[in-house]
């Protein structure tokens, strides 16, 4: 034993072999024009066997009528606004019998609605941390908005829905609250965004852990900013139109766009390693 203390000088051994250092590179140089292109190929995968899209879509917007009358029943109203956006952060989630559709097309495998609705997470139930991450997400931004409401207006009852446009839009206090109220949500919007647009499918289809799958969603966000502000816009403007239809376009909207997510994640998917020579080569982890 001393004999190796005055070999080592008291440091442990190298190890052997040693391990090589790799940079992983976030960037896929993908033009912003591409988001239309996955909206496009969301559209071809909802008309091959489109009953099967059709249904998916109406359930959810059945599932979102269901919502929207419990809120009104149960005297809620005054979270509709924060609810509807709220919609947008487990999206992600709602949709990942679309996905499956999706992959199955992509490879020729064929397609039930049985499948769709009962996934084979790859990753199991590394799926269910996420879901429950983005519905927390989801009530904080209600709570949020409800102290919004109280800090620019005080503790006064909800005016109700038919009088509470003109109070928003024709009082400072109104502009105020839609502007911080605006800014606030859109940061819930965008971490929620850019942590679970890639993750979800990412959990479909490899065996990861969830933290792994978020963190590599947020990176390919972060490091393609253009495209995916884009994908925002256009997910953020087709749900704008759901609205406007009484959330009736949810049939065909949500469908297509969920499509098309699958479709963004093929392409962004990796990530590329580059070796320490030089040579670059592509990893699926």
């Amino acid at each position: 034993m001393m004999a190796i203390a005055r070999e080592t000088d008291g440091q442990l051994p190298p190890i052997l072999p040693p391990i090589a250092a790799v940079r992983t590179d976030w960037r896929r140089h993908v033009a912003p024009v591409a988001a239309f292109g996955w909206l496009l190929a969301g559209w071809r995968d909802f008309v091959r066997q489109p009953w099967l899209s059709l249904v998916y879509g109406s359930a959810v917007f059945v599932g979102s009528l269901v919502v929207v009358y419990s809120i009104f029943n149960f005297g809620y109203d005054y979270i509709l606004f924060p609810a509807l956006s709220g919609f947008l952060v487990i999206a992600p989630l709602a949709a990942t019998g679309l996905y499956e559709k999706s992959r199955c097309l992509a490879v020729g495998k064929p397609v039930t609605l049985g499948s769709m609705l009962f996934v084979r997470i790859s990753s199991g139930g590394q799926i269910v941390f996420v879901g429950l991450l983005l519905c927390l997400l989801m009530v904080l931004w209600n709570r949020a908005a409800i102290l919004l409401y109280a800090l620019f207006f005080g503790l006064l009852p909800f005016t109700g829905l038919d009088t509470i446009l003109p109070v928003l839009i024709g009082t400072p206090y109104g502009w105020g609250l839609l502007i911080v109220g605006s800014l606030i949500g859109g940061v819930f919007a965008a971490f929620s965004f850019a942590i679970s647009v890639f993750a979800i499918p990412r959990l479909l289809d490899e065996r990861t852990d969830a933290l792994t799958a978020m963190g590599q969603s947020m990176a390919l966000v972060w490091n393609n900013l253009p495209v995916m502000l884009t994908w925002a816009a256009i997910i953020v403007f087709l749900f704008g139109l759901c609205v406007l239809t009484g959330l009736l376009g949810l049939i065909i909207v949500f469908p297509v766009l969920g499509h098309a997510t699958w479709h963004a994640y093929s392409t962004m998917r990796g990530p590329h390693i580059e070796a320490p020579d030089g040579e670059a080569a592509r990893s699926s982890t």
